[in-house]
């Protein structure tokens, strides 16, 4: 059953979209709006609008858009039962679950016991007499028993069922384990273990659920590791390993390194605030998880080429999401749990000082450039000058790219003004090929080829168009709603969606005084709902009046009406623009 519309009602009074949406992002006034940089993709210029007065959000860079629970939705990772409760107990509000069927959030109830049950049974069995080889190996590794119980590693017994069968005499299904990711179908039709006779590294969210697993073989066997794959409850590329630790560190920045028992080696040596991304290259979304806990991210990956080649996939990443970079090399090759070990206990006070001695991004990304060139000679001056240009070019700060171009000029023997000049060279070429991709993107929007929440849109542009400013006329007009409902029921529409948007406004409508974005977030997708803000957005700033619903009317009624539901023609770019013209005229000549 759907919630009660007076907990709704009292959830979106206590959950102002301002507020919270201020805890992830930057925000800065604009008019009667706020904009900040997008947490959903990279920029560098905002993109991201907050509408208070209607509490909704758009980003015009990437699309994203919708509610304050939309927000939390995008934002945590969350379902919509899930963001509800999240913001319930953020304004101490009480959830009434008994009125609530939700099948998916009893599903990830249930996923999450599994995993917790698993990473218990992993624990005992690595604790046990069956356990030596996994306990030998991490003892061997220089981990402490302290800091095995702390992360609570375990080990997965050898045999292919063991687990399954505890599960199942534990209450859960087979079907459950399968969608858990701790177990697969065989070829027999019964479940059977995913992990089996490998190290197991649980990770935990920063609620302190265990949400998967890393499990490492201790043969020659391929692959060395396995990792839950993407499950209702996990999603590898928004997920760091030991975050939920690390967010609580108070050391000011945080420490990147590349695998489990490097972080694990770390928090063991007396740096708690290392991290890992999990089983993949480090991704827009956990950048910006990292940015929500410190302004400064210390690259220390691995020496060699992969590390090396992760470590320059990272820094612009990390760059993007508004931190600041510094690049950590251990020598000699060395990852930093074996940097450690090697040096017995000055360990961690050697790695504290390849910490405090360590390069900027672009000091880093400078001398990488500089070992692959012989600035002695002409022709290698040239070429690192354009390259280093390239590094100096992507530098916001005007101030810092002043100074490094200076250093630049000086190491190289040219002109600082020279330096500048290519520098402006390149931004006036990036300038160019962003207004390329600009304009690219709205004529693409345009013409709707690209609208997958409204497909029927690119052959019913005219009427689409005037569906879409009856639906933001609405919002701000409910009280008008019976009437226009008696010129334009639902069916009228030539849309799919935008009649069922329209028809669920109008349901809203008949049972309240107000209506709100919020009011259409439980029964539309995330995707669904940003179509929407985005109509809301593109309105703001000219809101509709009773006349221009009165010329949106005749549009739908006539498209309606001369081609059928089925064949409604559709309409050239420039018909479209001609029309819109033509409506901000007849606007004008009234005012």
């Amino acid at each position: 059953m759907p919630l009660p519309d007076s907990f709704l009602e009292e959830l979106k009074a206590r959950s102002d979209i301002t507020d919270i949406v201020s805890s992830y992002v930057q925000l800065k006034r604009r008019g009667r709006n706020m904009v900040g940089l997008c947490p959903f993709h990279h920029e560098k210029t905002p993109s991201f609008n907050l509408y208070p007065e209607n509490g909704s959000f758009y980003c015009f860079g990437c699309g994203a858009g919708g509610d304050v629970i939309t927000f939390i939705r995008r934002i945590e990772n969350l379902d919509y039962m899930e963001a509800v409760r999240f913001l319930a107990q953020r304004a101490g509000i009480p959830v009434p679950e008994e009125r609530v069927d939700d099948g998916m959030a009893r599903l990830r109830t249930r996923v999450l016991e599994i995993n917790r049950e698993s990473a218990r049974f992993f624990h005992r069995f690595l604790m046990g007499e069956e356990g030596k080889a996994g306990l030998a190996y991490l003892t061997n590794r220089g981990l402490s028993l302290r800091t095995i119980r702390h992360f609570g590693l375990g080990f997965s017994p050898p045999g292919r069922f063991t687990l399954c069968d505890h599960l199942r005499k534990a209450g859960y299904t087979e079907d459950e384990m399968i969608t858990a990711n701790v177990a697969f179908r065989s070829r027999s039709g019964r479940a059977m273990d995913r992990f089996h006779d490998r190290v197991m590294y649980p990770i935990i969210d920063l609620r302190g659920n265990v949400v998967a697993f890393g499990g490492r073989i201790l043969t020659d066997e391929k692959p060395k590791y396995i990792n839950t794959n993407d499950t209702p409850v996990y999603h590898k590329s928004n997920g760091l390993f030991a975050m939920n630790f690390a967010k609580n560190a108070e050391a000011g920045y945080l420490i990147l390194a590349e695998g489990y028992m490097d972080v694990i080696a770390l928090h063991q040596a007396g740096f708690p605030q290392a991290i890992a991304s999990l089983g993949t290259s480090l991704t827009a979304e956990q950048a910006r998880l990292m940015s929500r806990y410190t302004k400064e991210v210390v690259i220390c990956y691995d020496a060699d080429g992969a590390g090396q080649k992760a470590t320059a996939r990272a820094m612009p990443i990390l760059r993007d999401a508004g931190l600041l970079v510094r690049v950590l090399t251990v020598p000699d090759g060395k990852d930093p749990d074996e940097f450690i070990r090697s040096h017995g206990e000055k360990g961690p006070i050697l790695f504290k000082k390849l910490l405090e001695t360590c390069s900027n991004d672009v000091e880093y990304r400078l001398q990488k450039l500089k070992d692959q060139q012989n600035i002695q000679t002409e022709s290698g001056r040239v070429q690192y000058l354009n390259a280093a240009a390239e590094v100096l070019s992507e530098i916001e700060n005007p101030i810092e790219r002043d100074v490094y171009a200076g250093r630049l000029a000086e190491e190289t023997g040219v002109e600082r003004s020279s330096v500048l000049l290519l520098l402006r060279q390149l931004d006036r070429k990036r300038v160019k090929t962003r207004r390329r991709q600009e304009l690219r993107q709205e004529q693409q929007e345009l013409s709707a080829v690209k609208d997958r929440v409204n497909p029927e849109k690119k052959d019913h542009l005219r009427a689409a168009a005037a569906e879409e400013g009856l639906i933001v006329y609405l919002f701000d007009h409910p009280d008008d709603a019976g009437k226009i409902r008696e010129k334009i029921p639902p069916e009228k529409f030539c849309t799919a969606f935008n009649r069922r948007v329209y028809a669920s406004l109008l349901e809203k409508i008949g049972t309240g005084t107000s209506v709100s974005l919020s009011d259409l977030s439980e029964s539309l997708t995330v995707d669904e709902m940003a179509s929407v803000a985005h109509m809301l957005a593109r309105r703001h700033e000219a809101p509709l009046t009773r006349r221009d619903v009165g010329e949106l009317i005749g549009v739908i009624l006539a498209e309606s009406e001369s081609l059928g539901r089925e064949g409604i023609k559709k309409a050239t770019d420039e018909e479209l623009a001609l029309q819109l013209l033509k409506i901000r005229e007849q606007k004008n000549r009234r005012n």
